[in-house]
């Protein structure tokens, strides 16, 4: 099980009040509302292995040099090369990483990365045992694969609604191929665009148009050189769309395609699940410190089971 981390504590913090605090007044709602989905899928989904992915640059050079327009809308007033976060969210990011340390979660990032690089570089080298990505952003998507099995549970209207997408489900939901269905995606992604990345897409072409195109021409590549011959599958309007688009074509595979070369690196060498938590003395000073609860009672507990 591969965890994007920073889309569990995000949830967590909009989805729990801030009235949940330590005893010094330090909201944890974000931490504590992070232990309890964690302790949920270790407990419905028990995975034998685990690692919790982490930014390590959100914003990634690479990306922005690709396409200015990359995030924009998140960059901090005060600080252009840091995310605006909640003032009360990100003094609790680094008790959830204790957290984490302290149960013997091995946590992974990548120097200058997203934690989707991560995901997608841990995911891809995998040859042992299936994997399951968790996350609320659809752009993981690109991941699945049959063999060996990649799959994604999208938690995008939180656990509860959690979405199950192998290649099968992915291309029933989209209308992809199969064979293809998270190139396909990626692809389609491409031409719709993401308002919520500062990625525009190709105006007038919705996602089931970019859909119906991808899948006609078998890749996007493929669709460019089509509509630069005046392939009659593509009408004369779209032709002009991408013509127009066409920087920003050759900009955006760069920015939505997952790095699976990242350089990655965990915090220790055993990604196993641990049967029972490294440090339970840790975590219960954690629990008393900070308020948590219910919440580590319930992380330890799933991780005894």
């Amino acid at each position: 099980m591969l965890v994007d981390s920073a889309g569990l504590w995000f949830r967590s913090y909009y989805a729990l009040p801030d009235s949940l605090t330590a005893p010094d007044g330090t909201p944890v709602n974000s931490v504590r509302g992070f232990c309890d989905m964690l302790a949920r899928l270790i407990s419905e989904r028990r995975p034998s292995r685990l690692v919790a992915c982490l930014d390590n640059d959100w914003r990634p050079q690479f990306r922005v040099d690709a396409l200015p327009s990359y995030k924009t809308h998140r960059v901090a007033e005060e600080d252009p090369e840091a995310e605006e976060v909640p003032d009360t969210l990100s003094p609790q990011i680094p008790v959830i990483l204790e957290v984490l340390d302290a149960a013997g979660i091995t946590t992974a990032e990548a120097a200058g990365y997203e934690a989707d690089d991560v995901i997608g570089a841990l995911a891809d080298r995998e040859r042992t045992d299936p994997v399951e990505v968790v996350t609320g952003d659809r752009d993981l998507f690109q991941l699945v694969r049959a063999e060996p099995q990649i799959r994604v549970i999208y938690i995008g209207a939180g656990l509860n609604k959690a979405q199950d997408y192998g290649p099968v489900e992915l291309a029933e939901k989209y209308a992809l191929t199969v064979e293809r269905a998270g190139e396909d995606y990626a692809e389609m992604a491409i031409l719709r665009g993401d308002p919520s990345d500062g990625l525009p897409g190709v105006a007038g072409i919705g996602e089931k148009t970019a859909a119906k195109l991808i899948t006609q021409f078998g890749s996007l590549e493929e669709l460019i050189r089509g509509a630069g011959e005046g392939d009659k599958r593509v009408t004369p309007r779209f032709r002009e769309k991408l013509a127009e688009a066409a920087e920003y074509l050759d900009a955006a595979p760069a920015v939505v395609r997952v790095v699976r070369s990242a350089p990655v690196v965990a915090d220790r060498e055993d990604d196993a699940l641990p049967r029972g938590a490294a440090d339970v003395e840790r975590l219960r000073e954690l629990q008393q410190t900070w308020g948590l609860g219910a919440s580590i009672d319930r992380l330890i507990t799933a991780l005894e089971a």
